[in-house]
Protein backbone atom coordinates (compact mmCIF):
# COMPACT_ATOMS: atom_id res chain seq x y z
CA UNK A 1 0.00 0.00 0.00
CA UNK A 2 1.77 2.92 -0.78
CA UNK A 3 1.42 6.71 1.41
CA UNK A 4 -0.24 9.69 0.05
CA UNK A 5 2.01 11.88 -1.28
CA UNK A 6 2.94 14.47 1.08
CA UNK A 7 3.00 18.61 0.12
CA UNK A 8 5.32 20.57 1.74
CA UNK A 9 4.11 23.60 2.32
CA UNK A 10 6.52 26.96 3.60
CA UNK A 11 5.08 29.97 5.25
CA UNK A 12 6.51 33.00 4.42
CA UNK A 13 8.40 34.92 7.07
CA UNK A 14 7.24 38.11 8.19
CA UNK A 15 9.43 41.05 7.83
CA UNK A 16 11.15 42.01 11.29
CA UNK A 17 10.22 45.42 12.29
CA UNK A 18 12.75 47.92 11.33
CA UNK A 19 12.95 49.14 15.34
CA UNK A 20 13.71 45.37 16.28
CA UNK A 21 16.38 45.08 13.96
CA UNK A 22 17.93 48.23 14.54
CA UNK A 23 18.17 47.29 18.61
CA UNK A 24 19.91 43.68 17.74
CA UNK A 25 22.65 45.42 16.06
CA UNK A 26 23.27 48.00 18.43
CA UNK A 27 23.61 45.16 20.65
CA UNK A 28 25.11 43.66 18.63
CA UNK A 29 27.63 46.63 18.05
CA UNK A 30 27.49 46.96 14.80
CA UNK A 31 26.44 50.55 14.48
CA UNK A 32 28.05 51.31 11.08
CA UNK A 33 25.49 48.76 9.39
CA UNK A 34 22.62 49.47 11.63
CA UNK A 35 23.20 53.19 10.38
CA UNK A 36 23.66 52.67 6.44
CA UNK A 37 20.97 49.26 6.29
CA UNK A 38 18.61 50.03 3.82
CA UNK A 39 21.60 51.76 2.09
CA UNK A 40 23.90 48.48 2.52
CA UNK A 41 20.41 46.32 1.63
CA UNK A 42 19.65 47.99 -1.43
CA UNK A 43 23.30 47.58 -2.32
CA UNK A 44 23.04 44.17 -2.27
CA UNK A 45 20.01 43.81 -4.10
CA UNK A 46 21.34 45.78 -6.92
CA UNK A 47 24.44 43.84 -6.93
CA UNK A 48 22.41 40.42 -6.89
CA UNK A 49 24.78 39.08 -4.18
CA UNK A 50 23.63 35.52 -2.37
CA UNK A 51 22.95 35.42 1.26
CA UNK A 52 26.35 34.59 1.93
CA UNK A 53 27.90 37.32 -0.37
CA UNK A 54 25.07 40.03 1.28
CA UNK A 55 26.79 39.23 4.64
CA UNK A 56 30.56 40.02 3.66
CA UNK A 57 29.71 42.93 2.30
CA UNK A 58 27.55 43.72 5.14
CA UNK A 59 30.39 42.58 7.62
CA UNK A 60 32.97 44.71 5.35
CA UNK A 61 31.46 47.98 5.81
CA UNK A 62 31.46 47.40 9.90
CA UNK A 63 35.11 46.49 9.25
CA UNK A 64 35.95 49.65 7.16
CA UNK A 65 33.96 52.08 9.93
CA UNK A 66 35.48 50.72 12.54
CA UNK A 67 39.21 50.69 11.16
CA UNK A 68 38.18 54.28 10.80
CA UNK A 69 37.26 55.14 13.92
CA UNK A 70 40.55 53.52 14.98
CA UNK A 71 42.79 55.55 13.11
CA UNK A 72 40.87 58.63 13.63
CA UNK A 73 41.46 58.20 17.72
CA UNK A 74 45.04 56.53 17.61
CA UNK A 75 45.62 59.99 15.66
CA UNK A 76 44.18 62.11 17.70
CA UNK A 77 45.91 60.45 20.67
CA UNK A 78 49.60 60.41 18.41
CA UNK A 79 48.89 64.52 18.65
CA UNK A 80 50.79 65.05 15.30
CA UNK A 81 50.94 68.79 14.62
CA UNK A 82 49.73 68.80 11.06
CA UNK A 83 49.45 65.81 8.41
CA UNK A 84 52.33 65.08 6.21
CA UNK A 85 52.86 61.81 4.05
CA UNK A 86 55.81 60.33 1.89
CA UNK A 87 54.33 60.91 -1.31
CA UNK A 88 54.08 64.87 -0.55
CA UNK A 89 57.74 64.35 0.13
CA UNK A 90 60.26 66.06 -2.43
CA UNK A 91 62.97 63.26 -2.47
CA UNK A 92 64.01 65.61 -6.10
CA UNK A 93 65.24 67.88 -3.48
CA UNK A 94 66.97 65.91 -1.04
CA UNK A 95 68.66 63.05 -3.00
CA UNK A 96 70.25 61.89 0.28
CA UNK A 97 67.64 60.38 0.82
CA UNK A 98 66.35 57.43 -1.13
CA UNK A 99 62.28 56.49 -1.37
CA UNK A 100 62.99 52.92 -1.75
CA UNK A 101 64.23 53.08 1.56
CA UNK A 102 61.45 55.44 2.99
CA UNK A 103 58.93 53.09 1.99
CA UNK A 104 61.14 49.95 3.29
CA UNK A 105 60.52 52.53 6.62
CA UNK A 106 56.95 52.88 6.08
CA UNK A 107 56.40 49.01 6.11
CA UNK A 108 57.33 49.98 10.02
CA UNK A 109 59.18 46.69 10.28
CA UNK A 110 61.36 48.29 12.22
CA UNK A 111 58.68 49.48 14.86
CA UNK A 112 57.57 46.03 14.96
CA UNK A 113 61.27 45.35 16.14
CA UNK A 114 61.54 48.10 18.55
CA UNK A 115 64.77 49.50 16.43
CA UNK A 116 65.67 53.16 16.75
CA UNK A 117 65.54 55.30 13.74
CA UNK A 118 67.89 58.99 13.54
CA UNK A 119 66.80 61.28 11.35
CA UNK A 120 69.92 63.83 11.13
CA UNK A 121 70.09 67.13 9.27
CA UNK A 122 70.41 70.79 9.46
CA UNK A 123 66.74 72.65 10.04
CA UNK A 124 64.37 72.87 7.03
CA UNK A 125 65.28 69.81 4.82
CA UNK A 126 62.24 68.02 5.94
CA UNK A 127 63.07 65.84 9.05
CA UNK A 128 59.68 66.84 10.59
CA UNK A 129 57.74 65.98 7.64
CA UNK A 130 59.10 62.82 7.20
CA UNK A 131 58.85 62.13 10.72
CA UNK A 132 55.13 62.54 11.15
CA UNK A 133 54.95 60.51 7.53
CA UNK A 134 55.91 57.66 9.12
CA UNK A 135 54.85 58.21 12.19
CA UNK A 136 50.86 58.38 10.30
CA UNK A 137 52.42 55.20 8.58
CA UNK A 138 52.81 53.22 11.68
CA UNK A 139 48.76 54.61 12.84
CA UNK A 140 47.81 52.95 9.85
CA UNK A 141 49.38 49.78 10.38
CA UNK A 142 47.78 49.52 13.85
CA UNK A 143 50.45 50.38 16.03
CA UNK A 144 50.51 53.51 18.85
CA UNK A 145 52.55 56.49 18.42
CA UNK A 146 53.14 59.49 20.47
CA UNK A 147 54.54 62.73 18.94
CA UNK A 148 56.57 65.29 21.23
CA UNK A 149 59.05 67.98 20.42
CA UNK A 150 62.67 67.21 22.17
CA UNK A 151 62.20 70.62 24.53
CA UNK A 152 58.26 69.83 25.27
CA UNK A 153 59.46 66.35 26.41
CA UNK A 154 62.35 67.23 28.73
CA UNK A 155 60.67 70.13 30.17
CA UNK A 156 57.76 67.37 30.84
CA UNK A 157 60.35 64.94 32.06
CA UNK A 158 61.69 67.82 34.62
CA UNK A 159 58.19 68.81 35.96
CA UNK A 160 57.39 65.25 36.89
CA UNK A 161 61.08 65.13 38.23
CA UNK A 162 60.20 68.30 40.51
CA UNK A 163 56.65 66.35 41.76
CA UNK A 164 57.82 63.07 42.46
CA UNK A 165 56.00 61.84 39.10
CA UNK A 166 58.98 60.75 37.19
CA UNK A 167 57.91 56.98 37.03
CA UNK A 168 54.82 57.64 35.60
CA UNK A 169 55.50 60.45 32.90
CA UNK A 170 58.39 57.91 31.58
CA UNK A 171 55.58 55.39 31.48
CA UNK A 172 53.22 57.18 29.87
CA UNK A 173 55.98 58.09 26.99
CA UNK A 174 57.44 54.65 26.88
CA UNK A 175 54.26 52.92 26.84
CA UNK A 176 53.73 53.56 22.90
CA UNK A 177 54.96 51.47 20.25
CA UNK A 178 56.35 54.01 18.63
CA UNK A 179 57.65 57.48 20.35
CA UNK A 180 58.73 60.37 17.51
CA UNK A 181 60.80 62.93 19.09
CA UNK A 182 61.02 66.01 17.22
CA UNK A 183 64.06 68.22 16.84
CA UNK A 184 66.62 67.61 19.55
CA UNK A 185 70.27 69.22 19.43
CA UNK A 186 69.04 72.84 18.53
CA UNK A 187 69.76 73.37 21.88
CA UNK A 188 72.32 71.55 24.15
CA UNK A 189 71.17 69.68 27.11
CA UNK A 190 71.58 70.66 30.36
CA UNK A 191 73.52 67.70 32.58
CA UNK A 192 69.65 67.08 34.11
CA UNK A 193 67.77 67.00 31.49
CA UNK A 194 70.31 64.79 29.82
CA UNK A 195 70.18 62.18 32.36
CA UNK A 196 66.24 62.92 31.89
CA UNK A 197 66.28 61.61 27.87
CA UNK A 198 68.69 59.09 29.20
CA UNK A 199 65.98 57.51 31.48
CA UNK A 200 63.31 57.41 28.99
CA UNK A 201 65.43 56.37 26.13
CA UNK A 202 66.50 53.33 28.46
CA UNK A 203 63.07 52.63 29.68
CA UNK A 204 62.13 52.65 25.83
CA UNK A 205 64.59 49.98 25.15
CA UNK A 206 62.94 46.79 24.45
CA UNK A 207 59.86 47.73 25.11
CA UNK A 208 59.09 50.02 21.81
CA UNK A 209 60.45 52.04 18.86
CA UNK A 210 61.72 55.56 18.70
CA UNK A 211 62.40 57.84 16.18
CA UNK A 212 64.62 61.02 16.89
CA UNK A 213 64.62 64.20 14.71
CA UNK A 214 68.16 65.61 15.19
CA UNK A 215 69.59 68.35 14.44
CA UNK A 216 73.86 68.58 14.94
CA UNK A 217 74.56 71.66 17.20
CA UNK A 218 78.01 71.54 16.24
CA UNK A 219 78.30 72.03 12.43
CA UNK A 220 79.39 69.00 10.58
CA UNK A 221 79.80 65.67 12.47
CA UNK A 222 81.11 62.61 10.72
CA UNK A 223 78.77 59.48 9.60
CA UNK A 224 79.49 56.12 10.39
CA UNK A 225 80.53 55.35 7.56
CA UNK A 226 82.65 58.22 6.95
CA UNK A 227 82.58 61.92 5.34
CA UNK A 228 80.18 64.60 7.06
CA UNK A 229 76.54 65.13 7.40
CA UNK A 230 74.71 65.35 3.95
CA UNK A 231 71.40 67.55 4.23
CA UNK A 232 69.74 64.89 5.13
CA UNK A 233 70.88 61.32 6.60
CA UNK A 234 69.15 58.39 8.19
CA UNK A 235 70.66 56.18 10.99
CA UNK A 236 69.74 53.46 12.73
CA UNK A 237 70.11 50.71 15.48
CA UNK A 238 71.01 52.42 18.56
CA UNK A 239 72.40 49.65 21.16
Amino acid sequence: MSNPQRTRTTAATPPVPTEELEAMLTRLRLPAIRDRLDALLEEAARRELNLREALAWLCAAEVARKDQLRMEMALRLARFPYVRTLEAFDFKAQPSIDPAQMRELATCRRVANGDTLLLLGPPGVGKTHLAVALGREAVRLGHSVQYVGAMELISALAKAQAQHALEARLTQYAKSRLLIIDELGYLPLEPNAAYLFFQLISRCYQRGSVLIDVTPISGPVPMRAGGVIRPLSIAGGLP
